[in-house]
């Protein structure tokens, strides 16, 4: 089917990454040397070190534990909004050599919730305008000298935001905060709050003590959206809580 959903999978991040974060802290209020830094420091030390850097604003030790993901089922679009954090890494399947019809009648794509939203008929007429932008990118594939790199990266430029692209992200704990302040929000647009509410998921699976606060910013205290708030802090709250409780009730 050349519909597609967003999906997340944690593909690597860094070893004990709550401890690393603990050693780093350690470091900056303790006169151990490097040899030592790691006596004493058990699991209730490395929690309340974490805990200690959060009230102190101290958020640089977060920079030394790394995420990799990898997303598929995402649209061009949230491309271009990912990429906006910079403090990342982004390794993105390229549309000049992978051509977008590779083995398929049609390229892949994403559909906007609220298209879907409007019922089968505007969901069949989005699907013909896909199909259309196909019949397209065929033509001037075949009229730039057929399906190869010289011609793809001329072909794409009638490809819609909508064509699906797949990526790997690699995030430090600090980004991936900031990530999850801005891009889990009901203001974030719905396919990338759709990607970091799964991120953030899987972190908690395996980081519980860094991410355990992570989410919009009115999980953690007041809406920063000022006028432009969602007025459902409450229900923005109730779904990380149940989030962690999932996460929980897996153990």
């Amino acid at each position: 089917m050349p519909q597609v959903k967003p999906s997340v999978k944690l593909l690597e991040y860094t070893p004990n990454p709550e401890r690393t974060i603990a050693l780093a802290a350690k470091l900056c209020y303790s006169d151990a040397t490097i040899e030592n830094l790691q006596d004493g420091l058990d699991k209730s030390d490395v929690n309340k070190f974490i805990e200690r850097l959060r009230s102190f604003g101290h958020a640089s030790p977060f920079e030394h534990a790394s995420f990799t993901f990898g997303i598929e089922g995402v649209s061009r679009s949230l491309l271009a909004q990912i990429t906006r954090h910079r403090i990342a890494s982004f390794s993105v399947k390229s549309q000049r050599y992978v051509a977008a019809n590779k083995g398929e009648d049609t390229f892949n794509y994403v559909i906007p919730e609220a298209i879907e939203a409007l019922g089968s008929q505007a969901v069949e007429k989005f699907q013909k305008q896909m199909a259309t932008m196909h019949e397209w990118y065929t033509e001037w594939q075949s009229a730039l000298g057929g399906a190869c790199e010289k011609s793809n990266e001329d072909a794409r430029f009638v490809l819609p935001n909508a064509a699906e692209t797949k990526m790997i992200v690699t995030m430090n704990a600090r980004s991936l905060m900031n990530f999850f302040n801005l891009r889990c929000c009901n203001r974030a647009q719905w396919e990338i709050r759709d990607v970091a509410w799964q991120m953030l998921e899987l972190v908690l699976e395996v980081a519980p003590s860094i991410f355990g606060n992570c989410g919009a910013s009115c999980v953690g205290g007041a809406c920063t959206e000022g006028k432009m708030t969602c007025g459902k802090a409450g229900e923005v709250r109730a779904r990380q809580r149940a989030l962690i409780e999932k996460i929980n009730s897996k153990k």
